[in-house]
């Protein structure tokens, strides 16, 4: 984007369609398409991010306004904001050609990830995990991707780690030896 400081795409359709965000004094969205650029923005927003594009054009992301973090779907000409009941904030990064939407949010428990399906949330939270899920995107016959975090990992390496630091100590021991003698 000419003027920008940064600029990242993060969606595209099969149609080559291209959706992202520039930064310019802030976070605006912006839509490639035909070999134009055209900015979107919510209207009012402090920030604007777009993340997926269907092959309908329709155009998933999320935006900042003085009440908090939103997800949104841009159909038509509008915007329509997502926000998971219960969220202190909601964000969206995925989209397929049935519209569902998925994301993130975050509340008084840590990070889930959600599957929007016309207004019906469905929560995703991996087993086990004590950090978070968050889901990336979504594809046409509802499979979807993401990451989770577990802060409760005791951190014990692989066995290849293992023989690597040992491997790594004998050689400093070694060396520590030959330069005492």
């Amino acid at each position: 984007m000419p003027g920008a400081t940064g600029t990242a795409a993060w969606g595209i359709n099969d149609a080559g369609q291209i959706v992202g965000n520039y930064q310019a004094l802030g976070p605006h969205g912006f839509l490639y398409s035909g070999g134009s650029v055209t900015t979107i923005d919510v209207p009012g927003a402090t920030y604007t991010e777009l993340a997926g594009i269907n092959d309908a054009g329709q155009i998933a992301g999320r935006y900042g306004d003085a009440t908090g973090g939103h997800g949104f779907l841009y159909s038509g000409g509008s915007f329509t904001p997502i926000d998971v009941p219960g969220a202190t904030f909601t964000e969206v990064f995925g989209i397929n050609d049935a519209g569902q939407t998925a994301g993130r949010y975050l509340d008084a428990t840590g990070y889930h990830g959600f599957l929007d399906s016309g207004g019906s949330f469905t929560p995703i939270n991996v087993p086990g995990t004590d950090n978070g899920t968050q889901v990336f995107g979504i594809n046409d016959t509802g499979k979807i991707v993401g990451r989770y975090e577990d802060t409760t990992c005791t951190g014990v390496p692989e066995p290849s780690s293992l023989l690597l630091l040992g491997c790594g100590l004998l050689g400093l021991a070694a060396w520590r030896w030959k330069r005492a003698a």
